[in-house]
C-alpha cells in the first residue's frame, strides 16, 4: 500500500524553523489540537495540489476524468492531448497509465493522512470538543476516499447480491503493510461506519470557518451519495434533505457567474483558490473553462452533448451555459481559440491569463436531485415530484410541477441531473451505479475523435485497472479482468 507523511499547509509559520512546510512527524502534529488542525488542513490542501503531470491536480482532475468517461462532455478534437486517453477509455485500461496511478495514489494519500489523525487525536492535548470535531472530519475524509476508490476500481454495488466481488484494499490503520482487496460489501460497511461516526462527531460542532472543510452538512451529503449508490433510497432521500438545510438554491445571476466563487450560497462544500498561489496548467479551469488562454482550451473547448442540450426547454436559464451555434460573440473565447456548436461557458477562470478559481464539490441542487431520484425509485411519485419542483422551477420560471409517474418521472429527474451537474464529475459514476451503457451516438460526438462510442453495461471497461506500481509492491492485489 502507498503511504504518506502527515501533511500540513504550506504557510504555517509555526513549523518553518523546525520541519518541512508540507510534512511533519506525528509527534509534532499531534502534540495538541492546534497542530492537529494544521495536519487536517494539509489534507484539504492535498485535494488541489499538482502531483506530477498537468492532469494531476487533485480532486479537480478526478472530476474531469469522471465526466470525460461519460457521454455528456464532448471533445470536438484532441486539443493538446490532455485527458484524451481517459475520454477514449485507454488510460483507465492501462496498468502503466499515469492518470490511473495518480488517482490511486491520491486517494490513498488522503486515507493515510486521515488514519494518522484518527489514530492519534485522542491523545492530543486540547478541548475534547475540538478533538471530536477533528476526528469527525478525518473519518469523513477516509470514507470519501474509499468511496471514490471502490466506485472507480471495483464492479458496481448491486443491492440484489451479496457484493462479494473484489473491491479495493481497505486501509484503516497507520501500519504500512500489504493489504489484499476487500470485498465490495466490506468496503461499503466501513464507509458507512466512518460516515456514521463522522456525523456523530460533527453534530453540534462549532461552525466551520471555511467551506473547504467537512461539517455535518457535508457528511450528511456524503451519506446521501453512498446510500444512492447502494440503492438504499430511503436513507438517501432523508440525508439529502438534511444536507441542504441552510443552503438555498442559487439565483439565475449566480448560475451565470462562472461557477468559480465558493461564497455562492448554494455551495455546501468547495475549495477557494488563493490568488497568489497560481494553479497554472493543472487547474480545473485550465481544461473546463471557456476563457483561460491554454492550448487545451484554445484548441478544444468543451461542449455539451447536443442530444442533452436539446432536452432543455426554451425558458430554461441553464441554456445560457452553452452556445448551440458556435457563433455567440459574447463567449469570452481566448485569442485564437476555436469555436464549436454547443461549447460551454458554464465555467470561467479568473481571467484569460490566470487559471485559478474556486471549485464546487457539493451543492444543494445535487441534494434535491438525490432526494427526488430516491423517492421516485421507491415508488413515492408525489414525494419525488415535490422534491424536484423547487430546483426545476428555480432554473425555469415556466416549469410546471411534474405529473409524471414511474419510469417517466425517473427519466425526467435523470435528465435534470445530467443538465444541472454537467462538468461537475458525476456522469461516469452515474452510468456505472445504474448499470447503464455508454452511448455517445446520435449526438455531436465525432466517432473519429471519440473512438470509444459505445460500451455495454457490465463490460470490463467499467473497472479501472490497478496501476503496475501497486502490483509491483503488493503481491496480494488481484488485477481486474483485462479483456
Amino acid at each position: 500500500m502507498m503511504a504518506a507523511s502527515v501533511l500540513l499547509p504550506s504557510c504555517k509559520k509555526e513549523f518553518l524553523d523546525t520541519a518541512p512546510t508540507d510534512a511533519v512527524s506525528t509527534e509534532v502534529a499531534f502534540t495538541n489540537t492546534v497542530n492537529a488542525r494544521y495536519a487536517l488542513n494539509g489534507i484539504y490542501r492535498a485535494m488541489y495540489l499538482q502531483y506530477a503531470n498537468q492532469d494531476e491536480g487533485g480532486e479537480s482532475s478526478v472530476m474531469i476524468d469522471m465526466d470525460m468517461m461519460g457521454e455528456d462532455v464532448v471533445n470536438r478534437n484532441v486539443g493538446n492531448g490532455w485527458f484524451r486517453d481517459i475520454w477514449r477509455y485507454i488510460t483507465s485500461r492501462s496498468v502503466n497509465g499515469s492518470q490511473t496511478a495518480f488517482v490511486y495514489r491520491y486517494y490513498y494519500k488522503l486515507i493515510s493522512n486521515a488514519n494518522a489523525i484518527i489514530t492519534n487525536i485522542d491523545a492530543a492535548s486540547g478541548p475534547e470538543a475540538d478533538k471530536k470535531a477533528i476526528k469527525g472530519e478525518a473519518l469523513a475524509i477516509r470514507a470519501f476516499a474509499h468511496f471514490k476508490l471502490v466506485q472507480i476500481f471495483a464492479q458496481r454495488y448491486d443491492a440484489t447480491t451479496q457484493n462479494t466481488q473484489l473491491g479495493v484494499p481497505l486501509n484503516i490503520t497507520t501500519k504500512v503493510e500489504k493489504l489484499p482487496r476487500s470485498t465490495v460489501a466490506a468496503v461499503y460497511t466501513q464507509i458507512n461506519k466512518d460516515i456514521d461516526d463522522a456525523i456523530t462527531n460533527l453534530t453540534g460542532a462549532t461552525a466551520r470557518t471555511n467551506k473547504s472543510h467537512f461539517n455535518l452538512n457535508v457528511a450528511q451529503g456524503l451519506k446521501a451519495r453512498v446510500a444512492l449508490v447502494q440503492q438504499n433510497y430511503a436513507v438517501a432521500a432523508d440525508m439529502a434533505a438534511k444536507a441542504r438545510v441552510g443552503f438555498p438554491l442559487m439565483s439565475t445571476d449566480d448560475y451565470k457567474a462562472g461557477f468559480n466563487n465558493y461564497n455562492n450560497n448554494e455551495w455546501i462544500w468547495g475549495i477557494t483558490q488563493i490568488a497568489d498561489q497560481g494553479t497554472f496548467f493543472y487547474s480545473f479551469f485550465a481544461y473546463m473553462s471557456v476563457n483561460f488562454n491554454s492550448t487545451n482550451i484554445r484548441g478544444n473547448p468543451k461542449c455539451i452533448n447536443s442530444a442533452l442540450y436539446n432536452q432543455m426547454t426554451a425558458t430554461d436559464i441553464r441554456r445560457y451555459c452553452w452556445d448551440p451555434t458556435g457563433t455567440d460573440a459574447t463567449l469570452p473565447v481566448p485569442a485564437g481559440g476555436s469555436r464549436y456548436p454547443y461549447m460551454n461557458r458554464k465555467f470561467l477562470s479568473n481571467s484569460s491569463s490566470n487559471s485559478y478559481g474556486d471549485l464546487v464539490f457539493m451543492r444543494a441542487s445535487e441534494m434535491y436531485l438525490i432526494e427526488a431520484e430516491a423517492k421516485a425509485r421507491l415508488g413515492n411519485d408525489a414525494g419525488a415530484q415535490d422534491a424536484l419542483f423547487p430546483l426545476a422551477k428555480q432554473r425555469d420560471a415556466s416549469y410546471v410541477k411534474s405529473t409524471k409517474i414511474g419510469t417517466a418521472l425517473i427519466d425526467e429527474i435523470m435528465i435534470q441531473r445530467r443538465i444541472e451537474l454537467w462538468g461537475e464529475g458525476f456522469r461516469f459514476l452515474d452510468l456505472k451505479r445504474l448499470n447503464q451503457p455508454l452511448d455517445r451516438t446520435n449526438s455531436n460526438h465525432d466517432p473519429l475523435v471519440s473512438v470509444q462510442m459505445t460500451i455495454p453495461a457490465g463490460d470490463v471497461k467499467w473497472q479501472w485497472l490497478f496501476p503496475q506500481a501497486e502490483l509491483n509492491s503488493n503481491d496480494l492485489i488481484i488485477q481486474n479482468p483485462i479483456n
